[in-house]
């Protein structure tokens, strides 16, 4: 094994070990929470709504929910660990090291992926036991996953990187990530909505992702899956071509 290698399994056992460290804090919320909104939207509300298109609305709701887990985990482990790094400046020990700019950011996004996938498997597995239903397309459920839990780890590692202090690492998820999910089309059908807000929702990048995790769980979606493929495709790269030029130019990465 190269020493650029180990120092690249180095970072992501000390990512991983700590999701599994404290897995109450990483794997857990998240469990509880889906399981609070299936119980009350999908059984309770769901039963005077009716069914959306050709499924029951807690059918409905569930792929939203399922992303809902990733997007928030994904997001939060990587910008945590990134400030963390940088405010106990053992960072610094990585950047003067003989380790590669890139296994840095590789490093910590892939954290933050793990932790997404991991939290949206148990939230799929929990969410299909309380409401079941068929997984209809599974490999384009694992990769509209897969692209959101590494796009929004991207981000996090962008508000990590500009991030001063610790309440800095809540603005992003406060102020753009919970509007834009709540307003992604979770909990509804863009086809409910006024034709402003449904032009407004077309520019959202989580309706994208909803809905073709909902096409790939329930073969239902408010747009093209290809469509939905394609946008986040091409946004995951752009954010992790900013994230890679921010990184060599040794932007943020020091407070």
């Amino acid at each position: 094994m190269t020493q650029q290698s180990l120092a690249l399994l180095t970072l992501l056992r000390r990512e991983w070990g700590r999701i599994f460290r404290i897995w109450p804090q990483t794997l857990l919320p998240s469990v509880v929470t889906t399981t609070l909104y299936i119980m009350i939207f999908g059984h309770v509300i769901g039963g005077r709504i009716g069914p959306i298109q050709t499924v029951s609305y807690g059918a409905f709701i569930l792929p939203g929910l399922v992303m809902m887990s990733v997007i928030t985990n994904s997001f939060q482990n990587t910008v945590f660990s990134l400030f963390s790094a940088k405010f106990q400046r053992f960072i610094e020990e990585m950047l003067v090291s003989p380790m590669h700019r890139w296994m840095i950011l590789a490093g910590f996004l892939l954290g933050g992926i793990l932790r997404g996938l991991l939290v949206g498997g148990i939230v799929t597995f929990v969410g299909l036991c309380l409401h079941p239903v068929p997984i209809v397309h599974p490999l384009i459920m694992l990769i509209s996953m897969t692209l959101a839990a590494t796009f929004f780890s991207s981000l996090g590692f962008l508000n990590g990187l500009f991030a001063k202090k610790f309440d800095d690492i809540n603005l992003m998820n406060t102020f753009l990530l919970t509007p834009l999910t709540y307003l992604g089309g979770v909990f509804y059908s863009i086809h409910f909505l006024p034709w402003g807000w449904k032009q407004l929702s077309l520019i959202n990048p989580i309706f994208y992702l909803v809905n073709a995790l909902r096409f790939g769980m329930l073969g239902e979606s408010d747009v093209s899956p290809l469509v939905a493929l394609l946008v986040l495709s091409v946004s995951t790269l752009c954010v992790i071509g900013l994230c890679w030029e921010l990184v060599k130019r040794n932007i943020g990465l020091r407070i």
